[in-house]
């Protein structure tokens, strides 16, 4: 690993643990050369996983956007950032975990869906508006209905 101070090539890692995420691991460096310290993370590279859209067109996962999406509808809701990152990160998993090179945008919805139902209905028929593109009132009083069976 390179200093990021003087650029020498020799560091030693002097301290190794889990991230606070427990998917990466943290780890305290210390160059040979210049002394100083720093830390790095290392997490494990996945498959880049193509989302296909309801157009059929195909782009890259990004969890930005699926993170925007969640805010957007957890706007001036009572959600804490770590019950979005939580709830962003069991998506994630889940999507990961199916183990395919391809997903479509509807089922990264409808896992979205299901877990914020459960954190704030407001923000879940916010993120349903926008994701089930409703048409009219009626539409939207139908997933009312659903919700609030």
């Amino acid at each position: 690993m390179k200093c990021p101070f003087c650029s020498h090539e020799n560091t030693r890692v002097i301290d190794s643990r889990p991230a606070e995420d427990n998917n990466s691991i943290r780890r305290r460096r210390v160059c040979d050369e210049c002394g100083k310290r720093f830390t790095t993370y290392e997490k494990i590279e996945t498959i880049p996983l193509i989302v296909i859209k309801k157009d059929n067109n195909r782009e890259t996962y990004d969890r930005a956007k699926l993170e925007g999406g969640v805010l957007r509808a957890c706007h001036k809701r009572p959600v804490s950032a770590q019950q979005i990152t939580a709830l962003v990160d069991a998506v994630e998993n889940e999507i990961f975990n199916l183990e395919d090179r391809e997903i479509s945008s509807q089922v990264v919805g409808e896992l979205v869906m299901n877990k914020i139902k459960n954190l704030d209905p407001v923000a879940y028929v916010r993120f349903a508006s926008v994701y089930r593109e409703f048409k009219d009132v009626n539409t939207f009083m139908d997933e009312l209905k659903k919700f609030l069976n």
